[in-house]
Parts: structure tokens; sequence; C-alpha cells
């Protein structure tokens, strides 16, 4: 009965986007693409079976559908009605906004639903380039208020050069936002709640500059942050044909990285996994038959799927949620 789950992409048009997706793999439809949503229960972007018997529903419907064998014992109930995690794939072809999101508790009192905390994995970036990431030292809230007023926001911003397999976790209330010349991939909570600070004056295909919320921002950013640095990366477990590294752990999703070259042996019993695909090709075989996978694809690993095998050589994000 159960099987991984492969689904329909949901392309994002943002402005910001570009056509660099397609050098992961992916087909994309005309136009410019800013981001790929591979997982995602969210409504701004429903993901949608693409394979086996149920192929055609949503991941909110196949959830319903199969309650806690979907998503495991050791996780609450509530997430058959509300899928925790969204992962992405992004093409900052150009700057995105500088941003902030809100923690859990103001976007249930504000907003209603999830705050956003998340993490990136660096897959590719131009030379040079920069995320933003946090606050300069010394910044405060009247600081930073004069400073978004006075359009001088530049020397607030606390900047890091990023390269390929740089890993920044991003917690709500730190503002951010991705430079120019940067492809990731993102894990973060289930939420579409985005408080734009500054968007560099740029004006959508309509002629007109998408809305910002400073005050919003202004009352969830912690400004006792500071400027991050690079996070340092759990130690590395190898075994043969296969390296894993914990990149981030927290109480909102778990991400590991792993680099395989033969096979790896997993158990799906008490909660589900994705499996995001950043390069390379294999197959995953599972009680009763086995699927191919390659690079720029995501799978979803229902709980009831039991004892599985990854074999390829193959570089792939793993995500779930801790008890």
């Amino acid at each position: 009965m159960f099987y991984p789950l492969k689904f329909q992409p949901v392309y994002k048009d943002y402005l910001w986007g570009g056509r660099n997706l397609e050098k992961l793999g992916k087909k994309l439809p005309d136009g410019q693409v800013a981001e790929s949503w591979e997982v995602s229960g969210h409504p701004d972007g429903l993901s949608i079976v693409a394979n086996g018997e149920d192929r055609g529903l949503s991941l909110p419907e196949y959830l319903q559908k199969y309650g806690r064998q979907a998503l495991g014992s050791a996780l609450s109930a509530k997430y058959s009605l509300e899928f925790p995690l969204l992962v992405k794939l992004i093409d900052a072809n150009n700057k995105l906004s500088v941003q902030v999101h809100p923690t859990d508790e103001y976007a249930r009192t504000h907003e209603g639903g999830y705050g956003k905390n998340e993490m990136w994995y660096i897959i590719a970036a131009k030379p040079g380039a920069q995320l933003i990431y946090g606050l300069e030292p010394g910044v405060d809230k009247a600081k930073f208020a004069q400073a978004i007023s006075s359009g001088t926001i530049g020397a607030c911003l606390h900047s890091v050069e990023v390269s390929p397999g740089d890993v920044f976790d991003i917690p709500a209330g730190l503002v951010h936002g991705i430079g120019e010349g940067i492809i990731l991939a993102e894990i973060q909570q289930s939420s579409n709640l985005t408080y734009r600070i500054y968007d560099y004056d740029r004006t959508d295909s309509q002629g007109k500059k998408r809305p910002l919320h400073v005050q919003q921002a202004l009352e969830v950013i912690d400004f006792a942050g500071g400027g991050q640095e690079k996070p340092a990366l759990a130690q590395e477990q190898n075994a043969p044909g296969c390296r894993k590294t914990q990149l981030v752990a927290k109480k909102y999703f778990v991400v590991e990285l792993y680099e395989l070259t033969q096979k790896l042996s997993e158990q799906a019993q008490d909660r589900f996994f994705i499996y995001t695909f950043l390069c390379g090709e294999g197959v995953v075989r599972y009680p009763g038959g086995e699927l191919s996978i390659r690079a720029a694809e995501s799978l979803f690993i229902p709980a009831a799927l039991g004892e599985y095998t990854i074999e390829g050589n193959l570089k792939f994000l793993k995500s779930y949620l801790p008890d």
C-alpha cells in the first residue's frame, strides 16, 4: 500500500527569479522561475502526488486518508490537518528583499497559522555572492527605524559571503536576505509569512512596487541577536560508502546532508521523512517495488513504509520533525 511519493513541483515566478533551476535538472515552464515548492501542504502551493495509486491527491488529502500511517506515531495528530514543513528550491537570480519572519506566537495572535523558522543549504553561488544575515552590532529598534525612514538601511545590515555547501539557520526574528547569484534549498515551517523591510525600490511587471511591512517587522525583529556568522556543523558520521552531516537540529525540523556512493539502509516507522536530491541519480528500493531518483527531485517517505534502501551516487538532504 505504501510507497515513496513524488510530487508535481509548484513553481513561483517572483520578480527576482531566473532560469537557474534548470542547471539542477528541473524542467521549467516558460518565463522566470524563482522557487520550486517541492513538498508543501500550504494552501498557497499544495503538492500533488505525481506517482502511484495516490496520484492526483494533494498532500493534505493524502494525510487525511492515511493519518498516522503517513505521519508516524511519534508526531502530533494535528499535522494531518496542518502539515508542518515546506521544502523549496530557490533561484536568487537577483537579490531578494530585506525581510524578517514572525514567531509562532506573533503569527497566531496577528495572522493565524505558523510563524516561520527556516534554514538554507547553499547549492551554488557565483564568486563573491553574499547573504544578509542579521544586523550590525549596536543596531537597536530606534536606530533601525530611523535608517529605514532615511533610506540608509544598508549600513545596518550584516552581510556574509557564501560558497556552495554553506548552511544557515534563519530563526524567526532574524533580518535576512538572499543575495544575487545564489541557488539554495530551503527547509522551513509551513508558513508564507514574510515582512518586507526594503525591496530596493523595484517595480513589478505592472510598474508597481511590492508592499512593505515595516511596522510588523519592527515588532518581530530580535534586536538582541546582532550579526550572525556561518554556523559550525555537527560532527560528520561516516559509514562505508556514505557520509552524513547534521546541518540543523531544532524543535521545528532536523536537516541532515548525505553524500552517498554505495547503499544506505533506512527505516520509516515512527515518523515521515523528506529527501531532496541535489545531484546524482540512483534508486529507492522498498517493500513491493523500486523508484528511480535523480537530482532536483524530492521524495516523501510515509512512516508506514518500513525498511527501504537508497542506492546510487547521490548528494541529498533528509528533513524530518524531532519528537
